[in-house]
């Protein structure tokens, strides 16, 4: 991700189960301008599944997903 890529929010889902992360993020994402991006950081392996199902149901665009020893990081545009 470039610089014009750099989050606005870091959300921490850490620890939350389904859907608590999904919850957040759908929160947190409504009090953002459109085109900003929001980090989440999540636990729970199921997140993926779940933020990719998310996306093609709200039209926002996760731009990047990185995995570091259980560590899941989101990168989402809001796009309207």
């Amino acid at each position: 991700m470039g610089a014009q890529a750099t989050p606005r929010r870091t959300l921490d889902c850490r620890g939350l189960l389904c859907p608590m992360p999904i919850i957040e993020v759908s929160k947190a994402i409504k009090g953002m301008e459109v085109g900003q991006i929001l980090e989440m950081l999540a636990t729970d392996p199921g997140s993926q599944a779940d933020m990719l199902a998310w996306e093609k149901h709200t039209g926002h665009e996760i731009l990047d997903t990185k995995e570091d020893d259980g560590l899941l990081r989101f990168y989402v545009r809001k796009t309207r």
